[in-house]
């Protein structure tokens, strides 16, 4: 008997094991977005500095929710701010923190990632997290910065299970290293595009002669469309899209896109290449529905444009990416937000949530017979 438990747990593993190595990122399946070449990690950990943590909440029958933590840099975020910009596409969303970063053009938080409802919490949250460092014991304003999706359809929205704890959990078991995607921290309860939606991510390393810059992009993905992977008609084909006779489509949603890049650029140029993300937006099948949130946050780690509390100085000089020299790092945008989001897609699992409801991922097997049906992936080995 214990032989037999031995090995039907061993077997057990080994599934599991299998299961997990299916789940194929879109590069690996020969998806390949534009032309510029991913960082080490193909990430937005790929910019130097930047960190993710994750918690995820799968709970009973009926929580599936999580927060995601993006950190800018290691040190006090508050006592060092960076540059940043927020664009935003289609305003239905609760996004806290945005109006301080348009006035000011820099980011003193992590920023968080959660579901509607759990957003204000995590705010509180984030407010703790800095007050917390005794160097910020005389701080009297904190601008927590938080974005969020609504994932209600299989998440107990109304519960708002996202604690202070979890959120200090995500920000202390951030890496700076590979990122968890799909249905993990913020994405675990989301849809996009018709299926099971989630965390995604994607760089850029532009040429040394154009600058030699990292840009990368962090999305969470819970909007509707018409699914399309490199050109290739992927929705149609599966007749499950926004408009098709007698499918059943939630169209409404939003969509997080975080841009972090090493370049030295202003708010106002963090703010241009945040507007390009949204031409990855609209490669994918998305046209920002009347419900959806869709935002973009962008900000520099550049360690010379950071914003000293303590400064007293009254001019400041600034080293800046010239806008003439600005168009490679535009392209890497785009690439790495179109990326990103097929990554959230491919690495979704099925996933069953409050009420029995149930939303399916991605059907692998069938997309990739579509995509070389229009010659949209490259072939692998």
């Amino acid at each position: 008997m214990y032989k037999f438990l031995i090995f039907f747990v061993a077997l057990i593993t080994l599934t599991f094991s299998t299961q997990a190595q299916k789940k194929l990122r879109a590069r690996e399946l020969g998806i390949e977005s534009g032309i510029l070449t991913p960082g080490k990690w193909n990430a937005i950990t790929d910019v130097k500095g930047v960190s993710v943590g994750q918690k995820t909440l799968i709970i009973s029958d009926s929580i599936r929710t999580g927060v995601t933590v993006i950190l800018p840099h290691q040190g006090n975020i508050f006592q060092e701010k960076v540059p940043a910009a927020v664009y935003v596409g289609n305003g239905f969303g609760k996004a806290i923190g945005t109006t301080q970063i348009e006035e000011l053009g820099n980011l003193e938080t992590p920023i968080a990632l959660t579901n509607t409802l759990n957003a204000f919490l995590v705010a509180n949250a984030l407010v703790d997290y800095t007050m917390s460092n005794p160097k910020n014991k005389e701080v009297r304003s904190v601008n927590p910065v938080v974005g969020e999706t609504n994932d209600g359809w299989l998440n107990d929205i109304q519960g708002r299970h996202v604690t202070s704890k979890d959120v200090f959990e995500a920000i202390h078991s951030a890496t700076n290293e590979t990122v968890e995607e799909g249905n993990v921290g913020a994405g675990t309860g989301t849809r996009a595009l018709g299926f099971k939606g989630g965390i995604g991510t994607s760089s850029r390393v532009l040429p040394k002669e154009k600058g030699g810059y990292t840009v990368g992009v962090l999305v969470q993905t819970n909007f509707g469309g018409i699914l399309t992977i490199n050109g290739a008609p992927v929705g149609e084909e599966l007749n499950n899209f926004y408009m098709a006779e007698d499918v059943p489509y939630v169209v409404d949603g939003s969509c997080m896109i975080v841009i972090a890049t090493d370049a030295p650029l202003s708010a106002r140029n963090l703010k241009r290449l945040a507007k390009r993300t949204y031409l990855a937006f609209g490669k994918v099948g998305s046209f920002s529905s009347n419900g959806s949130g869709d935002y973009t946050i962008a900000f520099s780690t550049h360690p010379y444009l950071r914003v000293s509390y303590t400064s007293t100085e009254i001019e400041k000089t600034t080293l800046e990416v010239s806008n003439d020299h600005m168009s490679p790092l535009f392209l890497a945008a785009v690439e790495a937000t179109e990326e990103a989001i097929y990554n959230s897609l491919f690495m979704a699992n099925d996933m069953k949530g409050m009420d029995g409801r149930t939303m399916k991922a991605l059907p692998v097997e069938q997309t990739l017979k579509i995509l070389d049906k229009y010659n949209a992936r490259k072939k692998v080995d």
